[in-house]
């Protein structure tokens, strides 16, 4: 069996939110409003839980019409209310893990609001590599997010 190595890659998203600090915030931490905005694929969603806390889970699982399964599991690190997010998760279809990733999610004040820098470092791992795919739903997110916000 031939070894392919794992490969890395990292990007950031910065996003201006016209909404506090603490109510982007929030909206990361409340399970409700963090399931209307961040899961691509919640038609098919068949378990979704968070449990947001230092060393807390949040998993979502997707089965896809196609039959497979996607099992995302996040664990929250460092959490400072307003300021900061730090947690890993992993990437799963059909138990095969594709990726691992280090999270951080950062809140600044500014005169409209809040900057929020979201800083996603990657391994690849057995082949598998899909930045383009994974930067462009981490930003089809935060559309949602601001959308949320606004509403508010």
């Amino acid at each position: 069996m031939k070894h392919t190595p794992s490969t890395h890659t990292n990007f950031v998203i910065e996003r201006a939110f016209a909404a506090t600090p603490q109510a982007v915030f929030q909206a990361w931490a409340d399970p409700q409003a963090k399931r209307r905005w961040s899961d691509c694929h919640a038609e098919h969603t068949i378990e979704y839980r968070l449990d947001f806390r230092p060393l807390g889970h949040e998993t979502h699982q997707v089965v896809y019409p196609d039959g497979r399964v996607q099992q995302i599991e996040k664990v929250f690190f460092d959490i400072v209310d307003a300021r900061r997010i730090v947690f890993t998760y992993d990437i799963r279809i059909d138990a095969r893990r594709l990726s691992v990733s280090l999270v951080t999610v950062e809140f600044f004040a500014s005169r409209r609001g809040t900057r929020m820098v979201y800083t996603e470092q990657l391994a690849y791992l057995d082949g598998h590599e899909d930045r383009a795919q994974r930067m462009r739903g981490t930003e089809e997110s935060f559309d949602r997010l601001g959308l949320d916000l606004s509403r508010q």
